[in-house]
């Protein structure tokens, strides 16, 4: 929301509604993923199947890069706003991160079973690369130890 995007859909998981309360005033839109045994793929799917008709790409920002910054968000949008035909990949120091912005009809061959992965991978010349100065790209925290590590990075700053 920072970062100016309006439309915002967050799929929870199991246990999501432990945080629910967390988000009550916060203007997005919750859905749930019911299935705990499921891949990401298939909350990518029911996040997309809230989203509007008039939005022409849909940024999949995973909750475990919780340090992105609003200002890389924006860079992400505006590199899609000047090649609206490609998915958009943050690159910190060359390494490729989170969050990737794609094209509607792209993101939509998830609904072909592919993952985010097959889909990235499938067609190299359809990736932008932004460089960012960003380190939250990526830094995922996967882990109580990557959560103490992150918060001692945090205390640091």
């Amino acid at each position: 929301m920072a970062a100016g995007i309006k439309d915002v859909v967050v799929v929870l998981g199991q246990g999501g509604s432990e945080i629910l309360d967390s988000m009550k005033d916060l203007p997005v839109q919750i859905v749930f993923n019911e299935n705990p045994e499921s891949e990401m793929a298939e909350s990518v799917r029911i996040g997309l199947r809230t989203f509007s008709d008039y939005s022409s790409g849909v940024l999949v920002h995973l909750s475990d890069h919780p340090l992105v910054l609003a200002g890389t968000l924006r860079s992400i949008v505006q590199c899609y706003l000047e090649t609206p035909d490609k998915i958009i990949v943050p690159l910190y120091k060359g390494k490729r991160g989170h969050p990737s912005l794609f094209p509607k009809p792209v993101i939509e061959e998830i609904f072909d079973e592919y993952t985010l992965r097959d889909i990235v991978t499938k067609d190299p010349n359809r990736i932008r690369l932004v460089d960012v100065q960003d380190e939250g790209v990526i830094i995922d925290i996967d882990t109580r130890e990557d959560y103490e590590k992150i918060l001692k990075k945090i205390e640091t700053r």
